[in-house]
């Protein structure tokens, strides 16, 4: 065997361990919108990251935030974020909806851990039902974690605390 065979077969050894984990497509955020606003998806609004909410989800999210701007969808009192945090490794990409100042749905859209993936069931993404957030940015009640989950449960619950105060800086919050 050439020292180069060798080089590529044991360094290929190294990712093998990484091509076990598969992109999980739960629900395409278009049907998510689509069921949240009864088939009449509004068009996307921007709220620019910027100053004192830039703070204030750098906070929230426990890291520095990332991006200049934040899409959502709203109308009435309602307003659907489609958000990305963090497991363990990879981004799990969630959506709210946030009506009234309280969590309404959440979904589970994309799931790329190979652990962890119990966060989409409806036993977990329950408990955020009817969550609202407290003046000092705390969840009115903490969802239950899942033993081998830790870290997707707390990426959903700053998704979550995200979804709340975001509503709370829209014309919709208002409503």
């Amino acid at each position: 065997m050439t020292v180069l065979a060798r080089f590529i077969l044991i360094g290929s050894l190294f990712f093998v361990p990484s091509a076990g984990i598969a992109e999980q497509i739960f629900l395409t955020p278009r049907d998510f919108l689509a069921d949240t606003f009864e088939g009449k998806t509004p068009k996307p609004k921007v709220l620019w990251i910027k100053g004192e909410l830039k703070a204030a989800i750098a906070d929230i999210l426990e890291r520095k935030s990332v991006g200049l701007r934040i899409r959502y969808w709203g109308r009435g009192s309602r307003t659907a974020w489609i958000l990305e945090e963090i497991g363990k490794y990879h981004p799990i990409t969630a959506a709210f909806v946030v009506e009234r100042g309280q969590i309404r749905r959440v979904s589970v859209l994309v799931y790329r851990e190979s652990i962890g993936w119990e966060v989409r069931y409806p036993f977990f993404t329950d408990q955020f039902l009817g969550v609202s957030l407290s003046a000092d940015r705390r969840l009115s009640r903490t969802p239950d974690n899942i033993s081998g989950a830790t870290l997707s449960t707390k990426a959903m619950e700053r998704m979550g605390k995200l979804a709340l105060y975001l509503h709370q800086q829209t014309p919709y919050a208002s409503d």
